[in-house]
């Protein structure tokens, strides 16, 4: 069986080290134990890095946000899009759709649903409480 294949927004990782035991942090936990696979473009990582970076994050715990960046460095499957997207209104957002669709993405999960407005392509836009019951529902395959 197929795992199921995701994109995760930048804020899902953020609320995630800000509260561990939030259901972000789930969506975290499911990932070190392999229960899905998160694709990622280099636009993606790119978008991680930067955000991780700024000032506000600062209170982060640096050493957490690296073992987070590098288990995401080694163990998500690397996409390469071929197009340019135009679906979200937020440019950067549309990164986050180029990559599922060169994924072949089943879901894209995010913490602010209105940023995403639209399914697109087969690719389902979800929050992590609707990710995490898909997850429990499927054994976590697709």
């Amino acid at each position: 069986m197929k795992k199921t294949c995701i994109v995760v927004d930048t804020n899902v990782f953020i609320s995630a080290l800000l509260k561990p035991s939030g259901l972000e942090g789930k969506i975290v936990e499911a990932f070190i134990l392999c229960r899905f696979d998160l694709l990622v473009s280099p636009d993606v990582v790119a978008e991680y890095r930067q955000v991780f970076g700024r000032a506000k994050f600062s209170k982060l715990n640096s050493t957490t946000v690296a073992t987070l960046l590098s288990l995401i460095a080694s163990e998500a499957s690397v996409v390469f899009p071929y197009q340019r997207l135009n679906v979200s209104k937020d440019e950067d957002d549309n990164r986050f759709y180029e990559c599922a669709e060169a994924g072949g993405a089943d879901y894209i999960v995010t913490g602010n649903l209105r940023h995403f407005p639209a399914s697109h392509k087969g690719t389902r836009i979800v929050n992590a409480r609707q990710f995490l019951e898909l997850l429990e529902e499927d054994g976590g395959h697709g």
